[in-house]
């Protein structure tokens, strides 16, 4: 489906988040989903780097040159980053992943079929964010504000994820500071 990120917003079902019974274990992570020996975390460092980077055995990564636009920061070792869940696990437990099967989970998890759902990112910013949703956070880069909650709307209309009112105030303000994009997007299930 295709509409206009503000329209997407406005579907989004609105409710109070409940963290009761979360746990980071119940989200399988970091799997090799094709087999080839790179994890989820190192297949989203190949496709975003910049300059891209050796493989060696166990698919280490050396070499090669990433951006993270959290932070507007450039790195030249996989070793600084982090991997983000734009919608954080617990952000996602919250907001209804909590009825999900471990199988949706995990595929949630790992998803390499959104570009959106899993960003390459600085530690420090990634750490800085932890489980916070736009309510609390956004990146320090005031420049990927606008791409920030457009794709934040996507991957929480992609797994048709709640909000809270807080999160819904916060993205419609961000939201009107900036342009009216149409995201596309593939339900995950």
């Amino acid at each position: 489906m295709t509409l206009p990120v503000r329209d997407a917003l406005a579907a989004l079902i609105v409710q109070d988040e409940n963290r009761t019974g979360y746990s980071r274990d119940k989200f399988k992570h970091w799997t090799d989903a094709d087999k080839d020996g790179c994890n989820t975390r190192a297949e989203v460092l190949l496709e975003e780097a910049v300059t891209e980077p050796t493989i060696g055995p166990g698919c280490t990564l050396t070499g090669g040159s990433w951006y993270s636009p959290y932070d507007d920061q450039h790195f030249d070792s996989a070793k600084k980053l982090d991997v983000d869940h734009l919608v954080p696990l617990a952000e996602a437990w919250d907001s209804g992943a909590s009825a999900w099967t471990p199988k949706q989970r995990e595929l949630y998890a790992n998803d390499l079929d959104d570009k959106r759902a899993l960003i390459a990112v600085s530690a420090k910013s990634n750490r800085s964010k932890a489980d916070q949703d736009p309510s609390t956070w956004l990146p320090p880069y005031a420049g990927y504000w606008c791409t920030y909650l457009t794709n934040w709307v996507a991957d929480k209309t992609r797994y048709q994820l709640t909000i809270d009112p807080k999160e819904q105030t916060a993205l419609a303000e961000g939201l009107a500071r900036c342009p009216d994009q149409p995201i596309t997007v593939t339900l995950a299930h």
